[in-house]
């Protein structure tokens, strides 16, 4: 059975954890706290961080590729396209948003400087209100289906009122977007009672 280890409040754990819910599969989950367990993690990920998924012999720690791994070996539903541009394509935007967004909330869960957490909550508020003619016209970041790359989202909008960002009245389109994602039963099974606590 495959083993994520995961953080309650870590947003890359939670990327995960939606994957492995939205399958509907049979899994386990082993609870990190890192300020207790980093050496246990340290075993298996050379860079000491969650998640981690054990599958047998194998071990993976980059959240993008256990999220395609589980999405290979489990496909319905299916959460990267089936073609191979298709599949290009979302690792491409995926690879964008990575660089242009998520790697900043780690400064917003890590850094103890608060002139530099504003910073990048302006920055991250700034991005996202760019998506904003993106979902006017369409259901989802990828299309009209959902997909990896609003997986890979997700964790961000869900914290924005935790990493104190706030959008732009001009960006209610990424609220309702937002709120299309929340409703989803895999993404509501993924969250932890810590992450639940994150949103008023």
């Amino acid at each position: 059975m495959m083993n994520l280890y995961s953080s309650a409040t870590d947003p890359f754990s939670h990327r995960c954890r939606i994957v492995l819910f939205e399958k509907g599969m049979d899994f386990e989950v082993t609870d990190v706290d890192l300020l207790d367990k980093r050496e246990e993690v340290q075993r298996i990920n050379p860079y000491g961080r969650v998640p981690v998924l054990v599958d047998r012999e194998l071990i993976l720690f980059e959240p993008n590729i256990i999220n395609e791994y589980i999405d290979e070996r489990f496909p319905h539903p299916q959460l990267m396209p089936a073609d191979p541009v298709g599949r290009a394509r979302a690792r491409q935007l995926l690879a964008t948003l990575e660089h242009e967004m998520f790697r900043h909330m780690r400064v917003l869960e890590e850094s103890e400087d608060e002139s530099e957490k504003e910073r990048v909550r302006k920055y991250l508020a700034e991005q996202l209100e760019q998506l904003a003619p993106l979902l006017e016209r369409q259901k989802f970041l990828f299309g009209e289906e959902y997909s990896m790359i609003d997986v890979a989202m997700a964790p961000l909008l869900w914290r924005l009122e935790h990493y104190q960002i706030s959008l732009p009245k001009g960006a209610a389109v990424i609220h309702k977007y937002a709120e299309r994602i929340f409703s989803r039963q895999g993404f509501i099974d993924a969250l932890s009672p810590a992450e639940k606590l994150m949103r008023s």
